[in-house]
């Protein structure tokens, strides 16, 4: 007969065994799972300042605070295996500042410029969550406090779940410049929408703007028009009269989410 020690390990194996089986199928599961993400991307403001964008920027360098229109319905990539969707908007640009034609696509950068998490209903809170703005109150008038005691949603009332968006003149939550500090006059720029699903069970996976099989749809709008940074005439709080920006015009916030307070 088999001891104990020997009975405790096929249960365990068998166990085992039993757990991994379930745990592909149900990452499998999502493969058939349609996924149609919608959204209209459009530039609202961009601005190229010459200054220190952080207190402790060692010096002056030029940076870009661009401003976007975001309408997205991404509630058909909420299934009952993800926890969260992880939604940022990327700003690409040339890696140079040159104007000869001979400059390739492969030369491209690619900064974030605003970010935000989107969990399921199911998903424990997140200090980063996404807190859609209530439209019935003023962000002037409400406290972050009072918001929060109100009991906001990730998602807008009477919607069909998570993963709706609608952001105005959104504010940037952070500010993008070069290696070299220089990014006024760069052109065809671009805004993307991007996203990482991250599921309870299985592997992440990535936006994509082609189709991935059948079920899967590429993200449709998920890009803006190109546009070039303008070139830097004045600087923070100087430069010619009438031509100063105003430093409150290029603060950076974090949307309407849980955590708020100096950019990073």
């Amino acid at each position: 007969m088999h001891s104990s020690l020997v009975r405790v390990q096929n249960v365990f194996g068998f166990f085992t065994t039993v757990a991994f089986t379930l745990g592909a199928l149900i990452a499998l599961s999502v493969v058939v799972s349609p996924q149609t993400p919608r959204a209209e991307l459009r530039l609202r403001n961009v601005q190229v300042v010459k200054g220190r964008p952080h207190y402790y920027s060692a010096r002056k360098e030029e940076y870009a605070h661009i401003k976007f229109d975001l309408d997205a319905d991404l509630t058909s990539l909420f299934t009952w295996n993800t926890k969260q969707v992880f939604v940022y908007i990327t700003a690409t640009f040339a890696s140079a500042n040159t104007s000869s034609s001979s400059s390739s696509d492969s030369s491209s950068s690619e900064a974030i410029i605003w970010d935000a998490i989107l969990p399921h209903p199911s998903a424990p809170e997140h200090a980063n969550t996404y807190i859609h703005p209530s439209p019935s109150s003023s962000s002037s008038s409400t406290s972050r406090k009072s918001k929060l005691r109100a009991g906001l949603k990730s998602y807008p009332a009477g919607s069909a779940g998570p993963g709706i968006l609608r952001l105005k003149s959104q504010k940037p939550k952070y500010q993008i410049t070069t290696p070299w500090s220089k990014i006024g006059g760069l052109k065809d720029c671009r805004l993307h929408l991007r996203y990482n699903i991250q599921p309870w069970v299985g592997a992440l996976t990535w936006s994509s703007e082609e189709d991935r099989g059948l079920a899967w749809k590429g993200v449709q709008g998920g890009e803006s028009g190109t546009f070039e940074m303008p070139v830097v005439v004045n600087k923070v709080g100087g430069g010619e009269k009438g031509a100063t920006k105003s430093r409150d015009d290029l603060r950076t916030e974090t949307g309407a989410e849980r955590r708020r307070g100096s950019p990073s």
